[in-house]
């Protein structure tokens, strides 16, 4: 009968099978590590991306607001001229043609997001409005807006320009 003998040679084959064994899944380990690091570094650098993206697109939406600001003392002006005109009871040619640049100006201003802040007969808001005076009135509720002074814009969704109002307040009985 033969003995199974192991030799040192079969050991040392058997030894060497298990280190590169051992080797290859240390090596795979590592091969995991870096394809989940670059996994989350792809991931990473496409949520960079959308960012970026997201922030020069509202960049975009929004760029015009300062010249849009610089721009509204101009309106205004045109306000006071139609305003004026009319109370003088002027309708001639000069107050029509101002009327309609001042309509052309608000029609541009509303294709580039720009709106105005409808105050008049509205509760006070503060995110939207600016008080200049308090005003006692029997006919509206307390701060409620009785009068614009000066337009407000909103751009988008920011307020460019808060209203400038007069706000209602109580009225006080005398000797109360």
């Amino acid at each position: 009968m033969s003995e199974t003998t192991t030799t040192p040679e079969t050991t040392a084959d058997g030894q060497e099978a298990v280190t590169n064994l051992e080797e290859l899944r240390g090596k795979a380990a590592e091969r995991d590590q870096f394809k989940d690091l670059a996994q989350r570094t792809r991931a990473e650098f496409e949520n960079y991306q959308k960012r970026n993206q997201r922030d020069r697109e509202q960049e975009r939406q929004y760029m015009a607001g300062q010249f849009v600001l610089d721009m509204l003392p101009i309106l205004d002006n045109l306000e006071r001229a139609t305003a004026a005109a009319t109370q003088a009871g002027e309708t001639g040619p000069l107050v029509q043609g101002v009327g309609m640049v001042q309509q052309q100006f608000l029609d541009v201003l509303k294709r580039h997001g720009v709106s105005r802040i409808d105050a008049e007969g509205k509760p006070f808001e503060p995110n939207l409005h600016q008080a200049l005076v308090q005003q006692p009135s029997m006919e509206r509720k307390p701060n409620t807006v009785l009068q614009v002074v000066e337009h407000g814009y909103m751009h988008h969704d920011r307020v460019l320009r808060p209203a400038k109002v007069v706000v209602s307040k109580a009225v006080e009985i005398a000797g109360s």
